[in-house]
């Protein structure tokens, strides 16, 4: 069994970002490993002694320069099964649901790491038809199922009515 395949578990929480018009925010992302592209929302590992909850908060300033206190303090777990710079990232991620005001708040990135600054290539805010036409893997792939969860079933119109394990 190569590095590769051998699968590693980083704590971690993402945000799924909604517009005022209920798009998503997506950043889209160049492996370095094998340089295929990634859309998924903003988020990253958790410090020792950070909360999930200040994690998502932290990580959508470094990531977006949007606003933390955008994040609600609702969640839902979703389990992760993917590839990352030659990594075989698996577990649990909590997602944290944020509402933003206007629509497609600008982005700042000013807080990147190092190695971020070379792989984020990009974002884009998107509703439901937007995500089919993406070019590249959505991670995770059952995202809409998560916005329906975090949304909850009187969520915003464009979102509700998905559903699958996550």
């Amino acid at each position: 069994m190569t590095a590769e395949d051998e699968p590693t578990h980083r704590p971690a929480a993402r945000i799924v970002c909604l517009d005022a018009a209920q798009r998503v925010l997506l950043l889209h992302w160049r492996d370095p490993g094998d340089g295929t592209w990634l859309w998924e929302p903003p988020g990253g590992g958790i410090d020792p002694g950070e909360t999930p909850f200040d994690t998502a908060r932290r990580e959508l300033t470094e990531e977006t320069g949007l606003d933390p206190a955008a994040v609600l303090d609702r969640h839902v777990v979703v389990e992760r099964d993917m590839y990352w710079n030659r990594q075989h990232k698996v577990g649990p991620e909590q997602f944290f649901l944020a509402r933003l005001d206007g629509d497609r708040p600008p982005l700042g990135q000013t807080a990147l790491l190092p190695d971020e600054v070379g792989s984020l290539h990009g974002h884009a805010w998107l509703d439901p038809a937007g995500l089919d036409a993406l070019e590249g893997r959505l991670e995770p792939p059952e995202l809409r199922a998560v916005i329906a969860a975090l949304t909850g079933p009187d969520g915003p119109g464009p979102w509700s009515g998905f559903s699958a394990a996550i």
